[in-house]
């Protein structure tokens, strides 16, 4: 009896799972993506959780649901892959939308120039890592080729996540892949022919000749027809029309490149570059930018499927120094190119540390290697788990720039800083705002009008190139170092602004300032109650919020616009700042000072009375209406016959159809107007 059950049982649960296998099957790709997008979703919590980028863990959401371990496995991994192309290409577009050519133009000696040289170099490393593992010259090559490539697709993330993106280390990187992906078309044709260069050279020049016409094209049609396209969509108002149209101009032009045996994310990215020019650049990157975080979740967790844990647990000795060999004599040869162009302080390390890595691009060109013969299935394992562990291995190393560049700050020489639009006198009795972006500017324009000394230390090159279009005293640097503090001669300083919107950064350099100059007064840009306590904790003189600031005006306008007397309004909102502002500390005098002026500003309001016919103050004097004693309020002008008469005497008689200016308070101003 209870062995007919147990079979019973077993020939359910072989039915039930033979019928959900089915329906996995019947859904497909449309089951294997929302497999990708939970498992990504939990990986993601993991690395927020654990205070790394979200790359490590969609990558490794991808190895957990990967053809290679046990449980819930994506099918069709293949066809994943294809979807993860979408990825790059859409990453790439936004890209182009995001940078233009003039942004470009300060490295383009260092990426037409030093980014070949490095190819070259690393080509040759590389030749020489194969030949140490005893690989043989044709595999030592093609080591050599796939190492040469860095990874568009991690650095970007890393760049953005790090909120790195602007810097002039980021430009310089971008510089470099975009020659990088230009380089994979001539390196899968040239590979391959290692064995008769010749027979590859007339394959390469048609393909060269590819690239000319189709940049032309974009340059010459594209600048054009693109931009009064997006133009002609917009006047639709319809967003769903605008999102459609960029998508399809992104990956069609992507695609166009494909069938014309370039690269598909190049295309796309030439593209955005084109579009960013137009008018609507920033619509098409504000509406492309969703899309392109979801498939660029599908490549990396795609890049963790490729991994076999088993093979890296049994090679792990030689996946291991694969990688360290290749990150070491990559990394110094990135960081010595940009040294040798002549980019100098932090510059030169956070280029090297963040494009050590082996990049997507030589999954392709791996696998062609494969199917041709010219690397082993062992060889492409190595390389393919040295790959996904490089680009595992890059935020983590990408993180290390600003700690290393402090010990190497603190043992060695120091370079010159780069330092705009000083004044002759040197800086003294100045300020230092640390931050040149909108806030600093804004600060800083205030004062140049009010010719109060200053000077702005940014390390967003794009910034620093703003402060100096505009003349603003400016130093490029790291404020949290104290070599730049020093140029900036903060000793002599009368006040330390921070507008940094980075509250690791802001922290950083209020420690310093304050733990160097105790008695410097320290005004910081903080969001949310914690960082404004703990920023109080550090020293911090005064602590500003701009959301709350933003909040008060915006509710001020509305209570304005509801005719609520001013003073009501003004009793809330000073109230709402004091609960915000002083829980922990006295508001000093000067504080003090401030806030009265800018109460007793909006108290006196300045309003404008017609005398009509009815009017008991027509017909008689200023001295006989007594209206200083009766009212309260004070009139400084009448406006008279297109004649305006400031400051009427006690013997001025007013007249039906006088336009009299007053000034006092809303209670004060409302009973004159009974009078008018």
């Amino acid at each position: 009896m209870e062995i007919h059950g147990l079979a019973a049982c077993a020939i359910l649960c072989k039915e039930l799972s033979t019928r959900a296998l089915t329906k996995v099957q019947v859904m497909g790709i449309a089951a294997d993506i929302v497999i990708i997008v939970l498992a990504a979703l939990a990986g993601g919590f993991l690395a927020h959780g654990l205070r790394q980028p979200l790359i490590l863990g969609y990558i490794l959401a991808g190895v957990l649901i990967g053809p290679f371990t046990g449980g819930v496995t994506v099918s069709g991994v293949h066809e994943i892959e294809k979807l993860a192309e979408i990825g790059v290409a859409l990453l790439l577009f936004a890209l182009g939308l995001e940078f233009s050519l003039k942004e470009l133009r300060p490295v383009k000696y260092i990426a037409l120039i030093g980014a070949p040289l490095q190819i070259l170099l690393t080509i040759g490393f590389g030749y020489l890592i194969g030949q140490y593992l005893g690989w043989g010259d044709v595999a030592s090559l093609w080591l050599g080729g796939l190492a040469s490539l860095s990874s568009t697709m991690v650095i970007l993330k890393t760049l953005m996540s790090q909120g790195m993106m602007g810097t002039l280390s980021s430009r310089i990187m971008i510089g470099i892949l975009i020659v990088q992906d230009l380089a994979v078309v001539p390196l899968m044709i040239l590979l391959p022919q290692i064995s008769d260069p010749a027979a590859g050279l007339p394959v390469l020049g048609v393909a060269l000749l590819k690239s000319a016409g189709f940049l032309v094209v974009m340059l010459v049609l594209g600048v054009r027809l693109l931009p009064w396209l997006l133009a002609h969509i917009a006047r639709w108002n319809s967003r769903e029309l605008f999102v459609l149209t960029i998508t399809a101009i992104g990956l069609g032009i992507g695609y166009a490149t494909y069938q014309l045996g370039l690269s598909f994310a190049l295309g796309a990215f030439v593209a955005g570059m084109v579009l960013s020019e137009s008018d609507y650049g920033h619509q098409a990157l504000s509406d492309i930018i969703p899309l392109r975080d979801l498939f660029s979740l599908l490549f990396f967790t795609s890049v963790g499927m490729l991994l076999d844990p088993r093979f890296l647990l049994h090679n792990w000795f030689g996946v291991l120094q694969l990688v360290l060999l290749i990150a070491l004599g990559k990394g110094l040869i990135l960081a010595v190119s940009t040294r040798c162009f002549g980019y100098g302080n932090i510059v030169p390390l956070a280029v090297g540390l963040g494009m050590f890595q082996i990049g997507e691009f030589s999954f392709v060109l791996g696998q062609v290697g494969f199917a041709g013969g010219f690397l082993s299935g062992e060889q492409h394992s190595f390389l393919l788990s040295a790959t996904i562990i490089s680009m595992l291995m890059t935020p983590l190393v990408s993180g290390l720039t600003a700690p290393l560049y402090r010990l190497k700050q603190r043992y060695s020489r120091r370079e010159p800083l780069t330092m705009v639009n000083l004044p002759e006198r040197g800086l003294v009795d100045h300020i230092v705002i640390a931050g040149g972006g909108r806030v600093g500017q804004h600060i800083a324009r205030l004062l140049s009008q009010l010719e109060v000394s200053f000077v702005i230390v940014e390390m967003n090159h794009n910034c620093l190139e703003e402060c100096k279009r505009q003349g603003f005293p400016a130093i490029f640097g790291d404020a949290s170092q104290e070599v730049v503090l020093a140029a900036a001669n903060l000793g002599e300083a009368q006040q330390l602004l921070v507008t940094l919107p980075n509250i690791i950064s802001a922290e950083g350099i209020v420690r310093y300032a304050h733990g160097s100059y105790p008695d410097l007064n320290i005004v910081v840009r903080a969001e949310g109650d914690e960082q404004m306590k703990a920023l109080y904790e550090d020293g911090v003189y005064m602590v500003v919020l701009p959301e709350l600031e933003a909040g008060l005006e915006i509710a001020r306008q509305a209570l304005l616009h509801l005719q609520l007397p001013v003073p009501v309004i003004q009793r809330y909102t000073d109230a709402l700042r004091r609960d915000h502002y002083h829980p922990t500390t006295e508001i000093s005098k000067e504080n003090q000072e401030l806030l009265l002026l800018k109460n007793a500003r909006e108290l006196l309001d300045l309003n404008w009375e017609r005398l009509g016919p009815e009017s008991l103050m027509a017909g008689h004097s200023l001295r006989e209406l007594d209206i200083r004693r009766a009212t309260g309020v004070s009139i400084v002008g009448v406006l008279r016959a297109g004649d305006f008469i400031p400051n009427p005497g006690a013997d001025f008689i007013f007249a039906t159809g006088d336009l009299v200016a007053i000034l006092g308070s809303v209670d004060q101003c409302a009973g004159l107007g009974e009078l008018a």
